[in-house]
């Protein structure tokens, strides 16, 4: 009985609650950066979100699934919002800051351990049953795709330009 609460209770932690941390440690390396680049920074962060968020919405238009729980008939083991879930808004926002945060600072040791817990955060939506890992990858690969657009090359070179 311990080990099944204990093992619910980590779940919904690395489901829904480590999105906390990945947006605050996201904000706190931007933050971090030098103040007169803070114009840059900022504004190329709020399209590529933006631009995520668009890539979602249309990718959802040619996809429609159920959720796990739904068609297993079981309770769902994290939040989730009344919609068919894809692509995984979770997912797309831990991916999108994370991918944010190695365009814009090239660090890679907060850009990995961002990428380990939004890896963590995917698997845990699917464990809960909230998503598919097709609904996962998609809000992934939305993130990364709005990102690459923004940063364009400076996405794939490991020196930090603005």
């Amino acid at each position: 009985m311990l080990k099944a609460v204990m093992a619910e209770f980590f779940l919904k932690v690395i489901a829904d609650y480590l999105v906390v941390p990945i947006a605050l440690v996201g904000g706190l390396m931007l933050v971090l950066t030098p103040k007169k680049e803070w114009p840059k920074i900022w504004g190329r962060a709020v399209v590529a979100a933006l631009t995520a968020l668009l890539f979602a919405k249309i990718a959802s238009l040619f996809y429609q699934g159920e959720r796990p729980f739904e068609t297993l008939g079981v309770e769902p083991g994290a939040a989730f919002l009344p919609n068919p879930g894809f692509p995984s808004d979770h997912a797309l926002l831990v991916f999108t800051i994370t991918a944010i945060v190695w365009a814009a600072t090239k660090n890679k040791v907060i850009a990995l351990s961002l990428l380990v817990a939004s890896l963590l955060v995917a698997v845990g939506r699917v464990l809960a049953l909230v998503h598919t890992p097709t609904d996962v990858i998609g809000g992934a690969v939305c993130a990364v795709l709005a990102v690459m657009l923004v940063y364009g090359r400076r996405f794939f070179t490991t020196s930090r330009r603005i």
